[in-house]
């Protein structure tokens, strides 16, 4: 199916969700009940929760990548399922796992608290409706029949990480339906939107459900230790990303050995701790350069602001990472010509 010519409509449409995709197709600025991703979203999303209250703990979110710094959402996690549907362009969507690209009309189930980032392909322009629940919403926040039987299951299924939805599956297409529908209730906000929303989520989650391989209720929820250690040295590098860092003090916040440090890196994220503390901390000094236009701090104290106490040596890492100098790079917001394609930006990002 092709994507909407309106990037206000509901992203996925079918005759069960023609009326509410019509009453969507308006101008953004005539509907404040459509709702941009917050900052944090487009930032530092890392182990967000509280997309939506606690009393609705539901979130609708339009993203627009080219508000996003580099066109890409970094490496986060948080306590909420959420459902990305593309809307226009190509979207790539990485976990520890893997790496999936989306196109129009198809969308994506992304567990709770599976690490994963998006960015657009190629650079190029990428809109999409992200929708972010908890599923404490349909069952509730105490032991129940219904958390035993129908919440337990894939919250402890170990492989369901994230599942990849295309319309030409039936199944899929009735997982896309529910979601778009309750995507159209939140925009619209009818009376009585919630309770809509909670039966089209029953629906979401009982086609998902039916599906699953493992139906009976698994040991407590589980997280690689790998990707627990990730997560904490990860935080603990965004926070200490502009104080002089070794590995030992990486391998030290997650109480494990510099080689295992170096492995579980390796085995989740495909690089080193240092690699990611270079990456994360060039993504900072980008961002510093565009932030303050008319204020811009010289190469030196932005080296030093973002954990380089020698300017010749943040140079040299600025230019492999993103093919120019930070000279170059202020001047023309972008990475030298040929070099965008190649750079580690290109894989997940920090």
């Amino acid at each position: 199916m092709n994507a909407p010519s309106n990037h206000e409509t509901v992203p996925h449409k079918t005759s069960q969700t023609a009326a509410l995709t019509d009453l969507l197709s308006i101008d953004r600025p005539s509907h404040p009940a459509v709702e941009d991703a917050p900052d944090g979203m487009y930032d530092d999303p890392y182990a967000r929760s509280g997309f939506a209250s606690l009393d609705y703990p539901v979130g609708v979110f339009f993203l627009d990548l080219r508000k996003s710094y580099m066109n890409r959402i970094r490496w986060h996690w948080h306590d909420e399922m959420e459902v990305l549907i593309i809307n226009d362009g190509l979207a790539e969507v990485s976990t520890d796992d893997g790496t999936y690209t989306l196109r129009p009309g198809q969308g994506i189930v992304i567990n709770q608290n599976v690490m994963h980032s998006i960015y657009s392909q190629n650079h190029e322009n990428c809109t999409f409706y992200s929708f972010v629940f908890h599923p404490d919403f349909l069952f509730g926040h105490r032991n129940s029949y219904l958390q035993t039987q129908f919440l337990l299951p894939v919250q402890n299924f170990r492989l369901f990480k994230v599942l990849v939805l295309n319309e030409s599956n039936p199944w899929h297409e009735r997982i896309l339906d529910a979601v778009n529908d309750a995507i159209a209730v939140n925009v619209t906000k009818p009376f009585g939107y919630e309770i809509a929303t909670k039966g089209h989520l029953c629906r979401f989650w009982s086609e998902l459900i039916a599906r699953l391989p493992q139906l009976e209720p698994a040991p407590p929820p589980h997280v690689s230790l790998d990707e627990q250690r990730v997560k904490e040295a990860m935080l603990f590098i965004r926070t200490h990303h502009a104080e002089p860092i070794s590995l030992d003090e990486i391998a030290d916040s997650v109480h494990i050995s510099k080689s295992e440090c170096c492995r579980c890196f390796a085995r989740t994220l495909q690089m080193t701790p240092f690699e990611y503390l270079m990456k994360y901390r060039i993504f900072e000094a980008t961002k510093k350069m565009t932030a303050h236009p008319d204020a811009p701090l010289s190469i030196s104290d932005l080296a030093l602001s973002v954990g380089f106490n020698n300017t010749s040596y943040f140079n040299k890492i600025f230019k492999k990472f993103l093919g120019c100098t930070p000279t170059y790079y202020r001047t023309h917001k972008i990475p030298a010509a040929g070099q965008g394609d190649t750079g580690p930006f290109d894989v997940p990002a920090p």
